[in-house]
């Protein structure tokens, strides 16, 4: 029976007063996972195994604090009535885009620091960082955040969904597409094709720019589709727009550099 549908649990573990969120811990799963995989790879590539422990220790909890930041200063209406709120990232309010902006920033100042190419760290890290995102959407899912326009139980049936899925999207009365999967699911793609480009052999900074084409490209349709979206306009989305702006600095920066002689090394040089 519908009305029997309760939602999953979205804490984990409550002990002493203190709550632990499964949005806190999948989210620290995706980055100990995609962390492992560019420790391996950065040892591959002739780099010292702890370049990336030294890196994340920065760069994550910047890249957590840019998030929030971003998200908040597109929400302000609503946090300057409730400041308490503002710290609080285990109800959500993540926005991967800020995120990116700290993780970048902090990966040109670290490379520069240690005297590295920050194109080789980039590309050593796209992988890691979409499998990362492809994990945290299930934050999302347990938060029941980040879905989609209404739909009905029988089109999420027809998709072969699990039943736990199923009942997670049926959030105040009505059921709603699975963006959060969605999502997920097409950044699972694209760290399978990252994965494949390594052996492609690109040119240097170019996997990670092929990860910033392909994750925009996916956030770009997904983001209409999505209920909670933070707009720049009545009618402009913000992620939206800046997947846009991604893509074509992106293929703008492949192109300037393979007509300067920038990109001369390849990912699998020295």
């Amino acid at each position: 029976m519908i009305g029997t549908i309760q939602p999953l649990n979205p804490i984990a573990v409550e002990f002493l007063g203190l709550q632990v969120h499964w949005y806190g811990i999948i989210i620290g799963l995706g980055a100990l996972l995609g962390l492992w995989i560019a420790v391996r790879e950065s040892v591959r590539r002739g780099l010292h195994k702890d370049t990336f422990v030294d890196l994340v220790l920065f760069a994550i909890p910047i890249a957590i604090i840019c998030a929030r930041l971003y998200y908040v200063a597109f929400q302000w209406d609503y946090y300057s009535q409730n400041p308490a709120m503002i710290p609080q990232i285990w109800q959500g309010g993540l926005a991967i885009h800020g995120g990116l902006i700290g993780a970048v920033a902090t990966g040109v100042v670290f490379a520069r620091i240690k005297k590295l190419s920050f194109w080789k760290i980039a590309d050593i890290a796209a992988p890691s960082i979409i499998l990362g995102q492809a994990i945290g959407r299930w934050g999302n899912f347990m938060n029941q955040e980040a879905f989609g326009g209404p739909v009905t139980r029988g089109f999420l049936e027809n998709l072969h969904l699990p039943n736990f899925i199923i009942n997670q999207m049926y959030i105040d009365g009505q059921y709603y597409h699975p963006t959060f999967l969605y999502e997920s699911l097409w950044n699972l793609a694209g760290f399978a094709l990252l994965l494949f480009l390594r052996k492609v052999n690109l040119r240097r900074g170019e996997l990670f720019l092929s990860y910033v084409i392909w994750y925009s490209i996916g956030r770009f349709f997904i983001e209409g589709m999505r209920t909670d979206s933070l707009m720049l306009t009545a009618d402009l989305r913000i992620a939206q727009v800046i997947s846009i702006v991604l893509i074509l600095t992106a293929v703008g920066i492949i192109i300037y550099r393979r007509m300067s002689g920038l990109s001369k090394k390849r990912y699998l040089d020295s």
